[in-house]
């Protein structure tokens, strides 16, 4: 049996150190918001030449004055991923072609422009943190009908270091985040409540069978005896994100990404900071007793 609860206290430190960092990056870097977000225009282009490079790309853009222009390579070297702010000239895209052609030849496929404008990324971002915090409100209340306020507890400080500190991650390597990246918490955040929820369903039982067994070694007990099913299923979606990662292209590397760091802190917080939230109130078995009389 491993000991997990001997580092219960180690790991509570290094979860506070890390929810506190993410937090100040959080304020004073902010999140690196994509098109999405923030509005702007987006343009994929296939080059024929793979003699054309990010650096030529970029510095014929700079020359057109669109603003804040990104470019990078997107997949292979003669594809390109190009991003600027909104632009009040219509015409833009069509000015932009002329430019490529006239320095490079016919040299460029646009195989995809998407714009998105102030207002329209103004209101996505809100319906981005509105479904995240509805999803969170709705799996707490799950959470509290489903088991004691103990638990409840336990999960809220679960889900809440989960979903900050992969944010805080996004922030601290300034990684893109768009619509695909709030998809991605929203599965954390399911993925997360599902493995608490395993460990504390074996928890509940624990307690109701052993009457001598203290807090401290019986969430260890419960840890242990759920463990084959939390590393099969971590392996395998890990393994599965890990392919997309690797193989599935640029756009699904940001989404990918979070949901890796999503579940090694859901698989991490469940174990050592929703059971560890049980040990600090002192859960026993008259709290179970005592709802199995209300009940």
């Amino acid at each position: 049996m491993i000991a997990f609860n001997k580092y219960y206290n180690h790991f509570n430190i290094l979860s506070i150190t890390l929810v506190v960092a993410s937090l100040l990056l959080l304020s004073f870097k902010g999140l690196n918001f994509g098109i999405d977000f923030k509005g702007g225009t987006l343009i994929e282009l296939r080059a024929s030449d793979n003699k054309i490079n990010v650096s030529s790309l970029r510095d014929n853009l700079n020359s057109m004055n669109l603003g804040d222009v990104s470019v990078k390579n997107f997949g292979n070297n003669k594809d390109f991923l190009i991003k600027f702010e909104n632009n009040s000239n219509k015409n833009v895209i069509e000015e932009i072609k002329i430019n490529l052609d006239k320095s490079f030849g016919n040299q460029f496929d646009f195989r995809r422009v998407e714009n998105v404008g102030p207002k329209v990324s103004a209101e996505l971002l809100k319906s981005g943190v509105i479904a995240i915090s509805v999803a969170l409100l709705l799996m707490l209340i799950y959470i509290w009908i489903r088991f004691e306020w103990q638990f409840s507890l336990g999960a809220i400080f679960a889900l809440f270091h989960d979903v900050i500190v992969t944010l805080g991650l996004f922030s601290l390597f300034g990684l893109e985040i768009n619509l695909s990246i709030i998809a991605a918490v929203l599965t954390i955040v399911g993925y997360s409540m599902n493995d608490t929820v395993v460990i504390f369903d074996r928890v509940r039982e624990n307690l109701r069978k052993y009457s001598d067994i203290k807090i401290y070694d019986l969430t260890n007990i419960s840890i242990n005896e759920t463990l084959s099913r939390t590393l099969i299923t971590s392996i395998t979606t890990l393994l599965a994100l890990l392919s997309i990662f690797f193989f599935g292209g640029e756009i699904l590397k940001g989404f990918s990404l979070a949901m890796i760091f999503g579940v090694v802190f859901g698989t991490y917080s469940s174990i050592y900071i929703a059971n560890t939230v049980l040990v600090r109130l002192k859960v026993s078995q008259k709290t179970i007793l005592r709802e199995d009389e209300k009940n």
